[in-house]
């Protein structure tokens, strides 16, 4: 069963089911003037459903013209070679420090295999490279148009260095992909993805600085779906960001371990999100989208270049 949520006009989340779970990984439709677009593609694991729900919408997947990638974590591209080579007309849109990283993803993969080792193929699927005269390198600012509309990709570096969010100026709604966390729907708890090896948190705070700066009305999230909270929200950002940042740095201090250090921020951000949302459900989706271990690595990396 393929999930699909229209929203103002021109605008559909597909949810990508993945690994069989709802509401944890999304990608957008973009339809504007006869022109059709997909940000975020997610991973080659759940491009069959991205293919059924473009389907379900009413759009054949080869009139996708453009496919806009915030990053290239194998969440949000990893499917982007394999759409491009079915789909002909596509073209890719990325951050020009991510993108040959997607034409050759040798390294990408190895880096990957080093967090998730014998579960990649499960979680994540083939990689295929991406066509190097099929994608364009986005600088700050530049401005992807989808028919009428205007979306202009904004460097918000911290989750990664080569990370955007896409603005619509317009309708003031921004695609955030990572830099505005994870929360999953219905639920107010925001937890921060932190995986190595780019993860700085002076540059994510200033990229949450931005993006309030742009006063949007709604943020869309990629983990998962839009919410208009949003001052509240980019404030958990931040604040958890810190809090965490704190809670590893004791635990680094005393001498643990890492896995010791993963279960004391189980233990943390467990009780607080059941707290926040009485709903064991929300664990084992939270942890699909940002798993502990990664996020422990990733402040560890961070600590060694910033003692």
């Amino acid at each position: 069963m393929v999930t699909t949520t229209p929203f103002d006009a021109g605008l559909t989340l597909i949810d990508l089911g993945f690994q069989r779970l709802p509401g944890v990984i999304a990608s957008y439709l973009v339809e504007s003037a006869g022109e059709r677009a997909l940000l975020e593609v997610g991973p080659t694991s759940t491009i069959e459903t991205l293919l059924a729900g473009l389907t379900q919408s009413g759009v054949q997947p080869e009139s996708i013209s453009k496919v806009l990638v915030t990053h290239i974590h194998l969440d949000h591209a990893g499917a982007a070679g394999t759409f491009l080579r079915r789909f002909p007309r596509a073209h890719l849109y990325v951050h020009a420090a991510g993108l040959p990283h997607l034409v050759d993803p040798s390294r990408l993969l190895a880096s990957a295999t080093r967090i998730y080792g014998e579960m990649m193929d499960v979680l994540w699927g083939d990689v295929e490279p991406v066509p190097a005269d099929r994608v364009t390198a986005l600088a700050d600012g530049d401005v992807v148009t989808v028919g009428d509309r205007q979306l202009r990709a904004l460097h918000t570096p911290g989750h990664a260095s080569h990370h955007v969010v896409f603005h619509d100026e317009q309708s003031r709604e921004v695609f955030t992909g990572d830099v505005a966390a994870v929360r999953l729907p219905d639920f107010a708890y925001v937890r921060p993805p932190t995986p190595p090896p780019e993860l700085d948190l002076e540059l994510w705070t200033q990229s949450l600085q931005r993006l309030s700066d742009l006063a949007p009305r709604r943020l869309y999230l990629t983990h998962f779906g839009p919410f208009d909270d949003v001052d509240r929200h980019l404030q958990q950002v931040g604040e958890r960001l810190g809090a965490w940042e704190h809670l590893l740095r004791r635990a680094v201090a005393a001498g643990q371990d890492r896995p010791a250090m993963v279960d004391t921020l189980r233990q943390y951000g467990d009780r607080e999100l059941l707290t926040e949302t009485n709903d064991a459900t929300a664990l084992e989706r939270y942890e699909l989208a940002t798993p502990y271990g990664m996020s422990v690595d990733g402040y560890l990396r961070y600590f060694r270049r910033h003692p």
